[in-house]
């Protein structure tokens, strides 16, 4: 059995944390930003973590 590749545009997207959580940023913030709030975009600028139910599919995606 050959080893698994990771998802190279996946890979990109997350970081895995040493406690295991997987980190994202936040989506919407790549074009049309003009008509965003300034207080929404500044809310976007933080990321978050998956949820515990995507966790286990991200976390085969993203092998490291």
């Amino acid at each position: 059995m050959p080893k698994m590749k990771s998802h190279r545009g996946a890979s990109k997207r997350f970081k895995r944390k040493k406690s295991g959580l997987i980190k994202r940023s936040s989506a919407m913030k790549n074009h049309i930003l003009n008509k965003k709030t300034t207080k929404r975009l500044r809310k976007l600028r933080k990321g978050g973590y998956i949820s515990k139910a995507d966790s286990k599919r991200i976390g085969q995606i993203i092998v490291r």
